[in-house]
């Protein structure tokens, strides 16, 4: 690019020079500006929001990394448009939602915001139906796992929270940094908060807008997984895919029954209530379909085998997991048996060890008294020769 710059740039000195040999070091600055301007206006815009499916898991991926995943208002449309698409594609259960580059998000892009000559914040940009960072004033349909990355502030982390499920690098950063530029929260952020760590701790972080680190996020509930560095997005699409291989009338019903429980009834009555007018027929027949299931698979004598292990999600459905998991027992059951091995080896060493100890001839009592004796005769002639 730099090259290419260069070589149009001076092209266009040339022409000017001929007509104007006496232009300014100034207005040749600012031609290679006009050119530089011209040559990226000409480039093709990246795309700002990923969208991919691995399998049946749709991926969305905010790609603005040069400004920390910054969310301006277009990034924000695209953002609504990809969790809409997520929603009516029947053949996606789950989505993933992660940030290209070193960060996660870091809110909404105040720069659009202060590029304005007239320095107002338009009432629309914060009143809008969807929120200023994407679709975080709606409920969505279906389960959204977050991987969280870098640095996840300010709207960025009301964007997290409108998610089911959070996995978080142990060296990211969460936190309600706004509060120091006097950014109140639009997002979301004050409604879910509260339900997810309580009161208490929710007004800590909201009103101090501290940084918090992915230990403490954990410890109060805030994220769900703490992961190396690096592997969020991994360690997202595996539990995402976890979720995925389970029956999704059944497992909606109970993500819908405890959002009802916790933001839209005031008693516990009700809560119950709205549980069981939730259930469908359909629902029904796949629970009819999973017992049938069960019956086939373990008999009376053996229903118990299935609680033998303590395996994961995974392991009742992923073959690869399973015989992972299988040999992983064989080489436990196999050092096991080498340990007992050992140990009875030991045990026989030390055994034979006593046996032939007790086959060694002992002296008889008789010729312990012939030695006594002969010692005491030695003891006699000494004396009698000494004298």
């Amino acid at each position: 690019m730099f090259h290419m710059i260069r070589r149009q740039l001076g092209q266009q000195i040339g022409q000017n020079l001929r007509l104007t040999p006496r232009r300014t070091f100034a207005s040749t600055i600012a031609l290679f500006k006009d050119v530089a301007a011209k040559i990226d206006t000409n480039a093709a815009e990246p795309a700002r929001i990923l969208v991919e499916k691995d399998k049946n898991i749709t991926l969305i991926g905010i790609n603005r990394p040069q400004q920390r995943n910054a969310i301006d208002s277009k990034t924000a449309s695209l953002l609504c448009e990809a969790f809409s698409a997520f929603e009516a594609d029947d053949t996606s259960p789950v989505a993933v939602l992660y940030g290209v580059g070193g960060s996660f998000c870091s809110g909404f892009d105040i720069l659009e915001i202060s590029t304005d000559e007239k320095e107002e914040i338009s009432v629309d940009i914060l009143m809008r139906p969807e929120g200023s960072v994407g679709p975080t004033r709606r409920h969505i349909k279906k389960p959204v796992i977050c991987g969280i990355n870098g640095y996840c502030i300010a709207n960025g982390l009301e964007l997290a929270l409108m998610c089911d499920l959070r996995v978080m690098e142990e060296s990211a950063v969460l936190g309600f940094f706004n509060r120091r530029f006097g950014v109140p929260m639009l997002d979301g952020g004050t409604a879910r908060l509260p339900a997810m760590i309580g009161l208490s701790r929710a007004l800590d972080l909201i009103l101090t807008g501290r940084p918090v680190g992915s230990q403490e996020a954990h410890d109060i509930g805030l994220v769900n997984r703490i992961v190396p560095t690096g592997t969020a997005l991994g360690h997202a699409l595996e539990l995402a895919m976890c979720l995925s291989k389970f029956p999704q009338r059944a497992l909606n019903h109970d993500r819908n029954s405890v959002y009802s429980a916790s933001f839209e009834t005031s008693t516990f009555h009700q809560a119950v209530q709205n549980e069981v007018m939730y259930t469908s027929p359909e629902i029904i027949e796949d629970m009819q379909n999973g017992i049938k299931w069960f019956n086939n698979t373990f008999k009376a004598d053996t229903t118990h085998s299935w609680l033998k292990r303590d395996r994961s999600m995974a392991d009742w459905d992923d073959e690869d997991v399973a015989v992972a998991a299988a040999q992983k027992e064989i080489k436990k059951q196999e050092a096991e048996a080498a340990i007992v091995e050992a140990e009875k080896q030991k045990q026989a060493e030390k055994a034979k060890s006593k046996s032939k100890k007790a086959a060694e001839p002992k002296p008889s009592v008789e010729k312990a008294k012939k030695d006594c004796n002969e010692g005491e005769n030695i003891n006699v002639t000494k004396k009698e020769n000494d004298k």
